[in-house]
């Protein structure tokens, strides 16, 4: 499968990016986990080791607004 400009997706898709300026590496998995490091062959080990260490990304929970009731 493709994504924008060609880009791959699919259920098991891994990336890992370079961050310009720096020595480090940040590795995306397909269920969302992500990790920095600065050995390429440490991302990797941890991506294949997929989904022991992998906890995908959790925003947390919005608070619900309260609205002012007059009394």
């Amino acid at each position: 499968m493709s994504g924008p400009a060609g880009m791959l997706t699919g259920d098991r898709v891994y990336r890992i990016h370079w961050m310009p300026g720096t020595d480090i590496l940040r590795g995306v998995c397909h269920c969302g986990a992500e990790r920095v490091a600065e050995e390429p062959v440490e991302l990797w080990e941890w991506l294949l080791a997929h989904p022991q260490g992998h906890q995908a990304v959790t925003p947390p929970p919005e608070v619900p607004t309260r609205t002012a009731v007059p009394a």
